[in-house]
């Protein structure tokens, strides 16, 4: 069989959407720095419509890889010049199929940093995107400050020829304000509440150790705007690329699967200029917070609430979790009566609605997300997208049993065995102090929870501790599945 890429555009399935504009015209106006699956779902997909309407647009993509484990991407997005096939999959059973064509060069920075740095300095890059995970931003998650520990950026701040998101953006941003060249803007997508914010301060410490009057120089004249993305995005598997491969009539070795719901919400801060996203179904607002905070704590603290729960009782997929009965109602009433409560007013959004379609999207069978990937980097989720909602409710006075409860699902999943003594792959960059921890919560009940880098003093707040001790204790005695059962139940008197 053929392999997508240019050439082979004209020869696919008749129902496959290919790019209706001259990739070899295009000017390129954005790098983005993680060329992931999430990224291509979503902001390349709207610079991908953006094209399709004028293609006279100067927002073509230069995607960058920065990390050698990047590389096997890297290089099957090099050998089909940037093309790859988006596929949404709807809950009856359909797939869409498109060829997206707005990232026209894919960069592998080890085999040349230089080249990385000349792309960053190029007049017309005017902004650079960032997907580089929530915990790419390197700040500690309790005090908010950079980490200066680590050997790669305790290198880069002393070499020339950066390695690291924060030095390679530094570098560029120097090099451009002795050129006489205006910064681009610094954009993040990434999962983490005021992401341009967070940004700025991350980029800005660094900055300012490699050189103190530079970051000042970034702090003052670099635009970094918040945004929320939402859209459930798998790991795309084996049997997607042979499926896919049926589909279109080629072979994609770099395909992406998600699910049709698109939500971006954007700040309008972008001193250069930026794509008319607005034409890209993206919603360019003054204020991302609200939209922010609702997505974090309804959207991605309910999928911790779905995962640790869901792995212990045996789900491999996030649908079949969802659509146990007792996991839907849990996660409803997370949602109704712990996460809603924190948020502030959210401007054109029935919060109703949002809720109950939260539920049919963690439930759609095509998707085929993971448990597995759900329970992945914990450390780095939990204390950004569920600890604020605990802080937030013992402030207000109000009850944490199932936010409680979602923290002592982590707990016993982190333990490493699961209820029928098999091994849990516990993936998590600090997977060797958690499991410990977890593991010693026999003898001593709250030490999970006395982990203050990740809890700050929850351990000693009894509206906390109280009932997580209680949700721990029954997941030991009695296990996930009844666990959950008496969670439902005993939570109904609380339910208006």
């Amino acid at each position: 069989m053929s392999h997508l890429g240019p050439k082979t555009l004209t020869g696919l399935a008749p129902n496959v959407r290919i790019p209706n504009y001259q990739r070899g015209s295009l000017t390129q106006g954005i790098v983005h720095i993680g060329v992931g699956n999430f990224h291509r779902a979503h902001e390349a997909l709207a610079i991908d419509d953006l094209l399709h309407q004028d293609a006279s647009l100067p927002w073509a993509i230069c995607g960058v890889a920065l990390l050698p484990t990047d590389e096997p991407l890297a290089r099957r997005m090099q050998a089909q010049e940037g093309l790859y096939t988006l596929i949404e999959k709807y809950p009856n059973g359909t797939w869409d199929a498109r060829i997206i064509g707005s990232i026209t060069e894919v960069l592998f920075a080890p085999d040349s940093p230089e080249a990385v740095l000349a792309k960053l300095c190029e007049p017309n890059i005017k902004v650079v995107s960032l997907t580089i995970t929530e915990g790419g931003y390197n700040f500690d998650p309790i005090t908010g400050e950079f980490i200066t520990h680590a050997p790669a950026i305790q290198s880069d701040l002393v070499d020339t020829s950066p390695t690291t998101v924060f030095g390679v953006i530094t570098e560029a941003l120097r090099r451009r304000r002795d050129a006489g060249t205006p910064p681009f803007t610094v954009m993040s997508c990434d999962n983490i509440q005021h992401n341009g914010d967070v940004a700025k301060r991350s980029f800005t410490a660094f900055a300012k150790l490699k050189d103190a009057e530079l970051g000042e120089w970034i702090e003052a004249n670099v635009a970094f705007p918040n945004s929320m993305v939402d859209r459930i995005t798998p790991v795309t598997t084996a049997e997607d690329i042979e499926k896919i491969a049926e589909l279109i009539g080629v072979k994609d070795e770099c395909p992406v699967v998600c699910e049709p719901f698109f939500q971006w919400v954007l700040e309008d801060n972008f001193p250069q200029g930026r794509p008319p996203l607005h034409k890209a179904r993206v919603q360019i607002v003054d204020d991302v917070s609200p939209y922010e905070k609702m997505k974090l704590r309804l959207l991605n603290a309910s999928h911790q609430g779905l995962a640790y729960f869901g792995h212990l009782e045996g789900y491999h997929y996030v649908h079949d979790a969802a659509q146990d009965a007792n996991t839907a109602i849990f996660l409803r009433r997370f949602m109704d009566e712990e996460a809603t409560p924190t948020l502030d007013p959210v401007p054109g959004v029935d919060l109703d609605a949002y809720k109950t379609e939260l539920i049919e999207r963690f439930q759609n069978p095509e998707v085929k997300d993971t448990v597995p990937r759900l329970c992945a980097e914990s450390s780095d989720r939990i204390p950004k997208w569920l600890v604020p909602v605990i802080h937030d409710l013992i402030e207000q006075g109000k009850k944490v049993d199932l936010a409680a409860a979602i923290v002592a699902s982590w707990a016993r999943y982190a333990e490493g065995t699961d209820e029928h003594g098999q091994q849990i792959d516990v993936i998590d960059p600090l997977k060797d102090e958690l499991i410990p921890r977890a593991k010693s919560q026999y003898a001593h009940p709250s030490a999970f929870i006395e982990n203050t880098k990740l809890f700050g003093n929850l351990a000693e707040q009894p509206a906390f501790r109280e009932p997580y001790l209680a949700a721990l204790k029954h997941l030991h005695e009695d296990g996930a599945r009844a666990t959950h059962a008496w969670l439902v139940t005993r939570n109904e008197e609380h339910t208006p």
